[in-house]
């Protein structure tokens, strides 16, 4: 009871931490959705509270945003995200929480699936959403939005999670399972 209490507050936490970090972000104009901002907390959600938490922060997240805020804008864009970020949460949460290890080449392997998954789920949705075809959506406008576009969240995400896991590992806040090959050198 009292470890479901805990991760309910810390999705609560990141839930807010994903509301507010694209204000911060949107300062940027040319690279502020670029950075990707609410991928950062929902994945995080699913590594520290695990698979079910990150679902639903991650699908929760877009829609109140939209729905608070304006942006992004409820159809089409929040109703994919809602699904991308869904996807994120599960897949890294899953792959992770059901790792033999949890240790640094285990938490890339995990985040490198979640962020394809995420893409593949908003390319899908965003097909059904709009169709195919030249007034739909294409491969092109796919490859754009889920990559080209996306390089500096990507980078973001590569950096930044793993670094706060690791962190968090350090302080005994969320500890790794590590073994054999897969230990953390102190100096890393």
């Amino acid at each position: 009871m009292k470890n479901n209490l805990k991760k309910l507050v810390v999705s609560a936490m990141l839930l807010a931490v994903g509301l507010v970090l694209p204000f911060l972000t949107g300062q940027l104009q040319q690279i502020g959705n670029m950075m990707l901002p609410m991928h950062l907390p929902v994945m995080l959600c699913g590594l520290i509270c695990g698979w079910q938490y990150g679902l639903s922060v991650g699908f929760i997240m877009p829609l109140m945003r939209s729905f608070l805020f304006g942006m992004p804008a409820m159809f089409p864009n929040a109703v994919a995200m809602a699904f991308e970020l869904a996807s994120y949460g599960f897949i890294i949460g899953f792959l992770y929480n059901n790792a033999r290890w949890q240790c640094i080449r285990s938490l890339y392997r995990c985040l490198i699936a979640a962020m394809l998954g995420g893409r593949a789920v908003w390319g899908l949705v965003m097909t059904a959403l709009l169709g195919i075809g030249e007034s739909g959506f294409t491969f092109g406008a796919f490859i754009t939005g889920a990559f080209l576009n996306a390089i500096p969240g990507i980078i973001i995400q590569l950096v930044l999670i793993p670094m706060i896991m690791l962190a968090l590992d350090r302080t005994h806040l969320v500890p790794m399972k590590k073994h054999g090959h897969c230990k953390v050198k102190a100096d890393v």
